[in-house]
């Protein structure tokens, strides 16, 4: 497959154009496909023309290949291709059910909503759950963890991969940490992540967040047609990443206060329209109290529906399933007290007070018996 993939068999590319392209991160045909001309035509300086021309053949030898789906196929087909896409489980009812048997490959899942209501736990559980094998609802898959805002704990993980029975040193193991310090480095890191997808086979990519440092570095109305830009670059080529290597895309998003509503929810995502239509589905997390709520806000094909979860040591839990954990935690409990007051009523003081000639008295009353019989 990587002799097939090489950027030399492509017409057109000499040694200086695959250094140019190689310098720029891509390194074989798919990611030609993932950047696109006008991407290959900035980084290599040919012209428009010419990249074009690459890109259509590489995506030409790929359809040969069976690598990518060909530009006229039948509904049916489409049907049963989609009937190959993997799925991730969140190992909870009531979140299957919301996306349907997991989260999907070859689509970007957004999360958003304010801080704590969960999206960061979803992203590690998720991370541990596409290690799963295919007959428990994993892919088998490593992970690639786009860390933005310093919100990655690996202690988390361990403590959620023993709560599921598994093993945190392979888990640690085969999740990849890629902390972003600024708009720039995180649109690189992604650029340069096709390598790494094939030689770790990753299954999921995680960016938490997606928006965060665009939204602190491009401030103001007079920034904000610069920010657009750069992030409809980036989410794209999160989408394209993930449809062309068949892997599964998360982004969590921030989220701001609309003042402008004076009824319902006044909490919108940031990243405007620009987010909204890149994303394939698009869920939002809400407080409820100790739970949670995550409703389908955008889908191509799922209802929009509301279900409640729950934060635990296993992660996103099923609400039930922590009020179970409580009631075993309080039955443990009274068992391990019984010993103790025995003990205590063993204590010579306690034995001294029993046999007390008053409480004897009281206990060879007439009335005490007349009662106990």
């Amino acid at each position: 497959m990587s002799e097939e993939l090489r950027l030399e068999d492509l017409a057109g590319v000499g040694p200086v154009t695959t250094k140019k392209l190689n310098d720029a991160g891509i390194h074989n045909m798919m990611d030609l496909i993932v950047r696109g001309p006008v991407e290959i035509a900035e980084l290599t300086g040919m012209d428009a023309d010419t990249a074009s021309k690459i890109v259509e053949k590489a995506r030409e030898q790929l359809v040969e290949g069976g690598l990518i789906m060909k530009e006229f196929v039948s509904a049916r087909d489409l049907l049963k291709r989609r009937e190959q896409i993997g799925k991730i489980t969140t190992s909870t009812e009531c979140l299957d059910q919301l996306f349907d048997g997991g989260v999907e490959t070859q689509a970007l899942t957004e999360v958003y909503g304010e801080f704590g209501c969960g999206k960061t736990q979803f992203c590690h559980t998720m991370c541990v759950n596409v290690q799963r094998s295919k007959e428990e609802g994993g892919l088998e898959g490593g992970v690639l963890y786009i860390d933005t805002e310093n919100t990655f704990r690996p202690e988390r993980i361990v403590t959620i991969a023993q709560a599921q029975g598994l093993d945190p040193e392979k888990i640690l193991d085969n999740i990849t940490v890629a902390r972003a310090y600024n708009s720039a480095h995180q649109m690189l890191i992604l650029e340069e992540a096709g390598t790494l997808i094939k030689e770790s086979n990753i299954k999921l990519i995680v960016a938490d967040s997606a928006v965060g440092l665009f939204r602190s570095e491009y401030l103001g109305r007079g920034t904000l047609a610069t920010r657009q830009q750069k992030l409809n670059r980036f989410v794209h080529t999160l989408v394209r990443l993930a449809e062309t290597y068949n892997c599964a895309a998360i982004a969590t998003n921030q989220v701001m206060s609309s003042p402008d509503t004076f009824f319902g929810d006044p909490t919108r995502p940031i990243g405007g329209n620009v987010v909204a239509h890149t994303s394939t589905y698009r869920i939002y997390f809400k407080k409820s109290g100790k739970k949670r709520v995550a409703r389908m806000v955008d889908s191509p094909h799922h209802p929009e529906q509301e279900v409640i979860f729950a934060l635990g040591e296993a992660g996103v839990i099923d609400p039930d399933s922590e009020t179970k954990t409580k009631k075993a935690t309080k039955v443990t409990k009274k068992v391990a007290k019984k010993p103790e007051s025995k003990t205590v009523s063993e204590t010579p003081e306690s034995k001294t007070v029993s046999e007390t000639p008053e409480s004897k008295t009281v206990s060879e009353t007439p009335d005490i018996d007349s009662e106990s019989d």
